[in-house]
C-alpha cells in the first residue's frame, strides 16, 4: 500500500490540474518506486505516473533528469519534424513542477518525477511471439537512431561503467573472495561457470578503447518490458525507463534484447530446462534492429551482434551472482536466493547462445 499522505503531497508539486482519486504501486521493475495515479480533471479520468528515484542506485538524480529532459525533447522534436502522429504516445512526456523543474524533493529528501501516463498500450514481462521481438528491436534501434544527432554536451554517465564487463567480473571475484554472507558454498557450479568465461569480458571494451567501436547514445536497459506496444496493432509505441540513457555501446543494447526476448522464460525461471535461445526470435530481433539502426552501424558493430547477446547475458548473470554473494544490496528480491536463481537462468541462456552463436552471426551477416 502506498503512503497516501506522502503521495498526496507529491502530487501537488506538479502541474497537474485536478484531484488525485486513486493510486496504485506498480510492481514491475527492480529499482525505482513507481505509482500509477488517477486524477479527476473536469469529470474526465486522467492518469499520470509518479516515480521516486532510487538514490542508492542513481546517486545524482539531477543529472538523471537532465539527461531525460534532453533525450525526450530531442526525440519529440524529431517526431514532430517527421509529422508522426500520436507523438505523446511515442515518447515520454515529463510533467514539470509548479516552479518549472523536472523533479521535486519531498520532506525526506527523496526525488520524485511525474510522467503523462501512456494510454492504450501494454508491456509484457516476456516476449510472446516473433512479431513482438521485431517490434521491440525496431523500437530500440530507432531510439538509438533518433539520438545520433543529439547536440553537445555529452550526456551524463548516470551509472559509471554500467556495462563494463571487466569491472563486473572483478566485482564478482571480490565477492567470491570475501563471501561475507557465507553463500559461495550454495553457488559453486555458478561460480565455476562464471570464472571459465573470462576471455569474453574484454572484447567490446578493447574495441571501444582502440576506436574500432564508436561511442553511441544508448538506452542501456533494453528489457522487453521497457517497450510499450499498442493494444490493438501490437506496434511498438514508446521506449520507457530512461534513467540509464547515456553514452555507451550500441551492441550492449542489442545484447540485452537477446537476453530478455530470445528465451521463453522470465529472467528468474526456476525450471532451467525451459531456458534456451530461440533462433526464430533472434532472427526477428536482428531484422528489426538492422531495419531501424542499420543506417548508422559500422561493419565492426555488425560483426559482433551475435556475440553481444552472449556477453550481456553473461554480464547480467555475474551481476546477479555478485549481488547474491554480497547480500542482495542492489536488485530487489522477492524470495530467498532470488538473485542466485536469476544468475542460473542467465548462465543457462549463455550456454545456449554459445552453442548457436555461429549460426546467429551468419544470419546477421546476410541482412
Amino acid at each position: 500500500m502506498y503512503k497516501e499522505e506522502q503521495l498526496l503531497h507529491v502530487s501537488k508539486q506538479f502541474q497537474i490540474y485536478g484531484e488525485i482519486r486513486h493510486a496504485e504501486l506498480c510492481k514491475i521493475g527492480h529499482i525505482n518506486e513507481t505509482y500509477t495515479a488517477e486524477y479527476d480533471q473536469g469529470g474526465i479520468r486522467v492518469r499520470y505516473v509518479h516515480q521516486k528515484i532510487n538514490q542508492g542506485v542513481f546517486q545524482k538524480p539531477e543529472q538523471v533528469m537532465r539527461n531525460c529532459m534532453r533525450v525526450t525533447r530531442h526525440i519529440r522534436a524529431r517526431l514532430e519534424e517527421d509529422e508522426v502522429e500520436d507523438v505523446t504516445r511515442r515518447v515520454l512526456t515529463i510533467v514539470p513542477t509548479m516552479d518549472g523543474k523536472s523533479f521535486c524533493r519531498d520532506k525526506e529528501g527523496d526525488y520524485w518525477r511525474t510522467f503523462v501516463f501512456v494510454e492504450r498500450v501494454r508491456t509484457f514481462e516476456a516476449v510472446e511471439n516473433t512479431k513482438q521481438a521485431y517490434q521491440a528491436a525496431h523500437a530500440f534501434g530507432q531510439f538509438q537512431r533518433q539520438l545520433v544527432d543529439l547536440p553537445t554536451p555529452r550526456l551524463h554517465e548516470t551509472i559509471r561503467d554500467f556495462h563494463n564487463s571487466r569491472l563486473r567480473f572483478k566485482a564478482l571475484q571480490k565477492a567470491i573472495a570475501k563471501d561475507h554472507f557465507n553463500r559461495a558454498k550454495l553457488a559453486q557450479p555458478e561460480i565455476k561457470f562464471a570464472l571459465e568465461q573470462e576471455t569474453m569480458v574484454d572484447v567490446i571494451i578493447r574495441g571501444m578503447a582502440k576506436g574500432k567501436i564508436p561511442e553511441r547514445i544508448t538506452h542501456n536497459d533494453t528489457k522487453f518490458n521497457n517497450v510499450m506496444l499498442d493494444e490493438q496493432s501490437g506496434e511498438a509505441m514508446c521506449v520507457v525507463d530512461l534513467d540509464t540513457v547515456m553514452p555507451g555501446c550500441a551492441l550492449y543494447d542489442f545484447g540485452d534484447m537477446v537476453r530478455t526476448t530470445t528465451s521463453p522464460t522470465l529472467e528468474d525461471e526456476l525450471d532451467l530446462s525451459k531456458v534456451r535461445m530461440r533462433m526464430p526470435m533472434f532472427k526477428q530481433l536482428a531484422k528489426g534492429y538492422i531495419d531501424s539502426a542499420g543506417s548508422f552501424l559500422t561493419k565492426k558493430e555488425r560483426s559482433l551482434i551475435a556475440f553481444s547477446g552472449k556477453l550481456i547475458t553473461f554480464t547480467i548473470g555475474i551481476r546477479f551472482l555478485t549481488d547474491y554473494l554480497s547480500g542482495d544490496t542492489y536488485f530487489r528480491v522477492h524470495r530467498p536466493q532470488h538473485n542466485l536463481d536469476r544468475a542460473r537462468t542467465q548462465f543457462k541462456l549463455v550456454d545456449s547462445i554459445i552453442r548457436q552463436e555461429e549460426t546467429m552471426q551468419k544470419y546477421v551477416d546476410g541482412l
